[in-house]
């Protein structure tokens, strides 16, 4: 299993799904931190934790943040209406929080982002790919499997503060199924999660195994007969099930397959660690109400290195 250490001496951008860890915030900590309005305040907190300590952990050179905006309208939207249907409206003092912790990025000198019709997995895929053609291997802090497919070699899968880190090799092993494949393979098992759906009997296991006989759902679909010849339980019926799903795969493949061509107006230089300002992180955590923990952090991440 791949370790951050391997990778010293070397250029790399941490790249934060910041959803996952605010939502690990707002459910884990108690909701009794409110801010000088009256409003909760916990989800800010656990978050501005998590990114100082993530800071003080890795002190990057390059790393940037990437936010969801939940609307209804997003591309993915607009090519299945019933993408993320199944989902409940965050709520408002979520949403409110959320502002809180994009701010927040910008007190502590993170490039934050957020994109009204793309997810910040499509962000943090642009970024990847931006950085990847400057030499820069990427980071991806996240717990989201579908961020797994952007791995490639010499990259980091790491969930903070909870699993271990995942390197190019040990996705496969993990997951079953190489990251270049993993949009294919989802579009194949569906994601109950997104709503996103597969095909009938189908489930991880054979998914997988189709992805290690064939380089893509391109290649599967242009030589179907090949199917029934896999040592695969119902490998007979296998062709057919998937011959009338076609549509409905490739279909789930453009909401299963992370964009990586956003136009952010963003260079590499603008994705360096800058200093915290300091003032205005203490002018937000006076509204907040935070008391001395994090603002003695603050000022520990401000005598590091810049990027």
């Amino acid at each position: 299993m791949a370790r951050l250490s391997a990778f010293a001496g070397g250029a790399l951008i941490f790249l934060i799904d910041a959803s996952v860890y605010v939502f690990r915030a707002y459910h884990s900590m108690l909701p009794d931190m409110r801010d000088r309005d009256g409003n909760p305040a916990h989800a800010v907190f656990g978050f501005a934790r998590f990114l100082g300590d993530l800071i003080e952990r890795v002190r990057p050179a390059y790393m940037a943040v990437a936010f969801d905006e939940r609307r209804a309208g997003s591309y993915r939207n607009r090519i299945y209406p019933p993408y993320k249907a199944n989902r409940e409206r965050a709520p408002a003092d979520l949403v409110l929080q959320l502002g809180h912790c994009r701010e927040l990025c910008r007190c502590l000198g993170l490039a934050a982002f957020v994109d009204p019709e793309y997810e910040a997995d499509d962000i943090i895929g642009t970024l990847a790919h931006l950085m990847r053609g400057q030499g820069v291997r990427s980071a991806f802090i996240t717990r989201d499997k579908d961020l797994a497919q952007l791995v490639r070699d010499g990259d980091l899968f790491w969930d903070f503060g909870a699993r271990g880190q995942f390197g190019y090799h040990d996705i496969e092993r993990h997951f079953g199924v190489r990251p270049e494949r993993f949009a294919d393979y989802l579009a194949l098992t569906g994601d109950e999660v997104d709503n996103i759906p597969g095909v009938p009997g189908i489930g991880h296991r054979t998914a997988a195994s189709l992805m290690k006989a064939f380089d893509s759902l391109d290649e599967m679909y242009a030589d179907l007969s090949r199917v029934a010849r896999l040592k695969l339980r119902g490998a007979g019926s296998l062709g057919v099930r998937l011959s009338a799903h076609r549509d409905s795969v490739f279909l789930a493949r453009q909401l299963t397959r992370i964009a990586c061509d956003l136009r952010l107006g963003v260079a590499a230089g603008g994705l360096r660690r800058r200093p915290p300002d300091l003032p205005a992180l203490s002018t937000l955590y006076d509204r907040l109400g935070f008391g001395p923990f994090l603002r003695r952090q603050g000022e520990r991440l401000a005598q590091l290195p810049a990027g």
